[in-house]
Parts: C-alpha cells; sequence; structure tokens
C-alpha cells in the first residue's frame, strides 16, 4: 500500500515539474509542498530523488511553504550551490529566513551557502537576521515598489511593470513615496494610482489620499501585528531610526506570525515547549514535557501537604473524600477560564498592567457570582446525598471561597508575570493549579474541621 502511495505522489510531484518547466503549472506551490513532505514521510530516498529534480525557481516557492525543521535539514538533500541558487530566488524575508534556519543546525555552512550569493543579496540577509527574533526588521523584505514626489506617474508604473515581469516583485498593494534622501513621505494604495493621469506627478497628488503608516525596524513585531489588525492594512513600511525607507511587511507574514504566537500561547498554557515540539527527536520532547510535569508534581505534593494536615478529619469523616474531588475541580476549571481570558487579553493588548484592577474586580464578581450559583447547587446534592445539614453547608462555602480564589489568582497571576518581565502563558497553569487546589482542601477540610468536628 505504501509503495502505491510513494508512486502517487513521486508521479505527481513529476508531472507538476514538468508542466512547470512548460510554463503551464496548474498546482500551488504550498500544494506541492504538502506533497513532498508527504514524500518525506514514506520514502526518503525518493524525496531526495525528487528534491534533485525540482527546479530552483519553483523549489523556492514551495520551500517557504515548509516548516522550518525542513529548511534546516535542506542541506542533507540538496548541493550547496543549488541551495544558494534557490535563496537568490526568494524574496528577501524568506531567503533570510532559510539562512536563519539552517544556521541552527550548521552555522559555518550556512555561512558557505552565504558565501555563494552575490554581495548584494548576502548585505540584505546579514543585515535581517542581525535584528532580534521579536524585531520587525527581522520580519520585513526589502523588495518594495517607491517613488520620489517629482516623478511622474506613468513612469513609476512602467518600472512596476517592469519590475514584474522580471519577477521582481510580488504582492504590491502601495507605492511608498519619499523624498530625495530616501526618507518615508507615506503610501498611495494602487487603487487610488490608477484614478490619476500618467503625466501627473506624485506631488500633485492631494495630502488626504497619502497614508502614513510605517513602524520602526526596532519595533516589536506585536505592536506591528496590533497595527495591521486595527487598520486593516495589506502592507507596512518599515523605516529606520531617521525615517528612512528601509522595506515592508505584507499581511501574509503577519498572518503567520500571530499563527505563531497563537501556537507557542496554546502551548505554554498547557506547560509545553513550542520549539521542542517541533523536534523529531522524542527523547528532546519527552525532556521538555518531563520538566513542566516534575514542576507540577512537586506543586502536587503542596496539595497534598494540606491534605495531610487534616488527615484526621478526613478520617472521621469519609464523606468528605468522596467530595473533595468537585472543590478542585470546580476551583481548577474556575480559574482556568479566568487565566485563559485574561492571557488571551494581554496578548492582544487589551489589557496591561495599568488594567489590572478593572480586570481583576470584573472576574472576581463573575466568579463569585457563580460562586453562590454552585455553591447552592452543591450544597444540596451534599445535604440529600450523606444527609448531613452541615456538610451542605461546608462544601456551599468552601465552594464560595474557591471560585473567589480562582478567579482573584486567575487574573492576578497572567498580571503579575508580565510587570516582571515573564511570559504570562508560560507557568501561569502551573501556578495557578497549585493555588485552587491549596485554597480548595484548606477551606473545605478546615471549615469542616471547625464546623462538623
Amino acid at each position: 500500500m505504501d509503495e502505491l502511495k510513494v508512486k502517487d505522489v513521486k508521479d505527481l510531484l513529476l508531472e507538476a515539474i514538468e508542466d512547470y518547466k512548460a510554463g503551464n503549472s496548474e498546482v500551488h506551490p504550498y500544494d506541492l509542498a504538502k506533497e513532498l513532505e508527504k514524500l518525506r514521510d514514506l520514502d526518503e530516498k525518493e524525496y531526495v530523488y525528487i528534491c534533485k529534480k525540482i527546479p530552483s525557481e519553483l523549489f523556492a516557492e514551495m520551500l517557504c511553504e515548509m516548516p522550518s525543521y525542513i529548511q534546516e535539514e535542506i542541506t542533507e538533500v540538496i548541493s550547496d550551490k543549488k541551495i544558494a541558487n534557490i535563496t537568490s530566488k526568494m524574496d528577501s524575508d524568506d531567503a533570510s529566513e532559510l539562512i536563519y534556519n539552517i544556521s541552527q543546525k550548521d552555522e559555518e555552512l550556512a555561512q558557505t551557502i552565504l558565501s555563494k550569493l552575490d554581495d548584494k543579496d548576502k548585505k540584505i540577509i546579514e543585515r535581517l537576521n542581525s535584528y532580534e527574533d521579536d524585531e520587525a526588521g527581522s520580519y520585513m523584505q526589502s523588495e518594495l515598489f517607491s517613488a520620489t514626489l517629482d516623478e511622474d506617474i506613468g513612469t513609476a508604473i512602467k518600472r512596476l511593470k517592469k519590475l514584474k515581469e522580471d519577477d521582481l516583485l510580488d504582492n504590491i498593494f502601495h507605492v511608498f513615496l519619499v523624498d530625495k534622501n530616501g526618507k518615508l513621505i507615506g503610501g498611495l494604495g494602487l487603487e487610488e494610482l490608477i484614478l490619476y493621469e500618467k503625466e501627473q506627478k506624485f506631488n500633485e497628488i492631494p495630502e488626504d489620499k497619502i497614508t502614513n503608516y510605517s513602524s520602526s525596524h526596532k519595533s516589536d513585531i506585536s505592536e506591528v501585528v496590533e497595527m495591521f489588525t486595527h487598520y486593516n492594512l495589506s502592507a507596512l513600511a518599515i523605516v529606520d531610526d531617521n525615517g528612512k525607507l528601509l522595506g515592508r511587511i505584507t499581511h501574509d507574514d503577519i498572518h503567520d506570525v500571530i499563527q505563531e504566537q497563537d501556537t507557542k500561547q496554546l502551548y505554554s498554557l498547557a506547560g509545553v515547549n513550542d520549539d521542542a515540539e517541533h523536534e523529531e527527536s522524542i527523547y528532546l520532547i519527552g525532556r521538555k514535557r518531563a520538566i513542566w510535569l516534575g514542576i507540577n508534581l512537586i506543586t502536587a505534593i503542596l496539595a497534598s501537604i494540606v491534605i495531610g494536615l487534616f488527615d484526621a478529619t478526613i478520617q472521621s469523616l469519609v464523606a468528605l473524600a468522596v467530595l473533595m474531588p468537585i472543590v478542585a475541580s470546580m476551583g481548577g476549571n474556575a480559574g482556568t477560564q479566568t487565566l485563559t481570558v485574561t492571557v488571551r487579553q494581554m496578548a492582544l493588548g487589551e489589557i496591561s498592567y495599568e488594567d489590572a484592577k478593572k480586570t481583576i474586580s470584573k472576574e472576581v464578581l463573575i466568579s463569585l457570582a457563580n460562586g453562590f450559583i454552585f455553591a447552592f447547587i452543591i450544597g444540596f446534592i451534599a445535604f440529600f446525598w450523606f444527609k448531613i445539614p452541615l456538610l451542605g453547608l461546608v462544601i456551599a462555602l468552601s465552594m464560595v471561597i474557591n471560585l473567589l480564589g480562582a478567579g482573584f489568582f486567575g487574573a492576578v497571576i497572567p498580571i503579575l508575570l508580565e510587570k516582571f518581565d515573564i511570559d504570562p502563558a508560560i507557568g501561569s497553569t502551573v501556578i495557578l493549579t497549585t493555588v485552587t487546589d491549596v485554597v480548595g482542601f484548606f477551606s473545605f477540610l478546615g471549615l469542616a474541621t471547625i464546623i462538623l468536628l
């Protein structure tokens, strides 16, 4: 069966390669990339064979759609010379990412590939890779369409047409207007540009038609994401400290950033390392997960110590042991709800440390309301279940206390972590689970000791 699958995938890719060479390719590079990934998993030998057959121009488009770990290992599949050729066919942001990924596995090899590029491409890639991972400059591409104010529109359009014919530009939405020193003045959408006569100069265009959205190359990428989201941008100009136009970031890059941020946040809330999960080594993945499980074990022991303080109380009334999981579960779930909402809103920039009082008050009120509702319900259940009136009162009071604590700490923990420059998504769940368990068990067993015994 696998042999048949290998043949089908191989034949599809070979056919797509021939169509591409003939100039009538109909399959999108993304779909071809997914088929190539499939072949890699099915038959490594055939995967290597196909990789060597793919034209550099097509491979450049496909490799952009493939995950970083495949980009890292591409040097083991094809020659340095072909990788350099592929890199030269990519947009500058994709090229810099490819070289960066290769350097993560073999820095010397990445430098070897860089040395095979022309000086202009090499300089651009080195500049882009000099930025920190969270800086806007590391996500920009240098290819863009710009014009000076004294240039006429017709000449600029001819230049754009030539750039497109030579396949040097794609995803063009604006013409960026600069002064004679290259300092950004603003941008004009192409849909606006076509409204003017070709003989007109850009300085004749009304100022209200020119937008001035831009970001510093040193800005945090999260700020850029917010700009794209709030202003519905398709592209954003990136400038240096003096306002000189350096490049642009397009919406497709921002989509990838948002996806990466969401994935990282989801993994972090689960105590799982994002980077480790892309490793193929079971040992490395297991080791990273084991660290968080070890931390969780320590916190679980703390909760068990609290239970141990009331062992005599539990032995005197077995019903307490039956009801304890309900207290822990409700507190944990309520806390997780608050934590998830708070962390997500912080990631979207909707709340910050300055909004702490308002956020905490809202979550406490919600948790308190739910606490009274479910306290009433579980109190009656416990009363009718065990026929002990005061037991219903104990678990009802404990439910209110625990849900109140869950709401409070679910909002406070991530806000405090952000205050101390710690990612709110990392560790919040483990800390919160410990707090809700300790508060829940201590309140439930403590009240039982006071009221029932």
